[in-house]
């Protein structure tokens, strides 16, 4: 896919990860729409970018609320032309909160992802286009430490897997990937008493901290580029420091 002149909404677009991708996805020719339920993060951003409001803006979104997703889309098409790339990348990473965990990193890519199958579908009549999942480093190797972290992190490549299926290709002209990045260095600082479930978590918390490598954020944001670009419907990339994103054969 040329980049150029596409439309890219991403979730969870103002901080972290997703505040690399809208940048990365400017540079590369898109228009960006930056969600985000964090509204003065997401503003924040857009006025650094300093971008023509017919190139960047910001729509408020909570992915755990169908109505307020539903309205960033329609936003986005209103003001920008449309939506052909759809970066579902809203995520937490706590399994103290596991229900507010579970909604938005499975339901929420649930969501996003029939969203965009309503709106880019060709079958719907849209333009088809690309969605990209937010995945993670758990779903090649469990965090032992945030189980529940990891149960939502291997439905999404299951999700991927399915709905990348080509029978569903053909149907809608929707490619969907996802894209398994490790923990940003801030989910992995600070007490991890506040992430997980059990005290007697902690030295399986270190043990898992200790094999993973911090990537810098500008470097997924450039995989992910890499794969709206190139990746196969369905597969699943693992992104980690000092290497190009890898193929990952989640399931046998």
């Amino acid at each position: 896919m040329d980049l150029k002149g596409k439309v890219a909404l991403v979730t969870g677009g103002a901080t972290g990860y997703g505040r690399e991708y809208c940048k990365e996805l400017y540079r590369n020719g898109c228009k960006v729409s930056i969600c985000d339920i964090n509204t003065d993060a997401g503003e924040d951003l857009l006025h650094q970018m300093g971008k023509s409001s017919k190139e960047v803006i910001f729509c408020p979104c909570d992915v755990t609320d169908y109505l307020q997703f539903e309205e960033a889309f329609q936003s986005t098409i209103s003001k920008l032309g449309g939506v052909d790339i759809v970066v579902n990348n809203a995520s937490v990473m706590n399994d103290r909160l596991w229900e507010l965990e579970v909604d938005v990193n499975l339901n929420g890519v649930i969501r996003g992802l029939l969203l965009a199958m309503r709106f880019l579908g060709k079958d719907r009549g849209g333009p088809g286009g690309v969605v990209v999942n937010a995945g993670s480093c758990s779903s090649d190797r469990p965090f032992v430490s945030l189980p529940v972290f990891t149960a939502t992190k291997h439905a999404v490549a299951a999700l991927t897997r399915s709905y990348g299926d080509q029978y569903h290709v053909r149907l809608t002209g929707v490619r969907v990937v996802s894209l398994c990045p490790t923990p940003t260095e801030a989910a992995l600082t600070g007490d991890p008493r506040k992430r997980i479930l059990s005290t007697e978590y902690e030295q399986a918390w270190q043990n898992d901290i200790a094999n993973t490598a911090i990537i810098r954020p500008e470097s997924v944001a450039k995989a992910l580029v890499d794969v709206i670009q190139k990746a196969p419907s369905g597969s699943s990339w693992l992104v980690e420091a000092g290497g190009p994103p890898r193929q990952l054969s989640v399931f046998p």
